[in-house]
């Protein structure tokens, strides 16, 4: 069982950088891709970015790749997500997530979820 938890989340300025942060406890080794995804009222949750635990070979939406960097500290089983340029259109809630897969690029792919965390971009 993966806990993940989440934290960096707030109300932010359209053009602010932020970096959300997401700590892993537990059975850390079933792990093998971590993700973030988003989800902004009234949407469905929405994949953007993907890192492969063992090699750190990472992936994005389109919609994001030029603004979002996902990085992770296997030695401090943390995970983040820089976000440059903030847009109005980033409000979302945030989430970690992790898989036992080698690839995962959907919501459905997950099987740990942290509880979320929330962004606010205003304009």
């Amino acid at each position: 069982q993966v806990q993940l938890v989440e934290s960096g989340g707030g109300l932010v300025q359209a053009g602010d950088s932020l970096r959300l942060s997401c700590v892993a406890l537990g059975r850390t080794s079933s792990m093998n891709t971590l993700g973030w995804l988003r989800q902004a009222p009234g949407n469905e949750r929405e994949f953007v970015a993907g890192i492969r635990r063992n090699d750190g070979t990472t992936y994005y939406s389109d919609s994001v790749k030029d603004r979002f960097t996902i990085e992770r500290d296997n030695a401090n089983n943390m995970l983040y997500l820089r976000i440059a340029s903030l847009k109005p259109e980033d409000t979302a809630d945030y989430y970690c997530a992790a898989s036992s897969n080698w690839y995962c690029s959907s919501a459905r792919c997950f099987a740990s979820w942290g509880q979320g965390v929330h962004v606010t971009v205003s304009s």
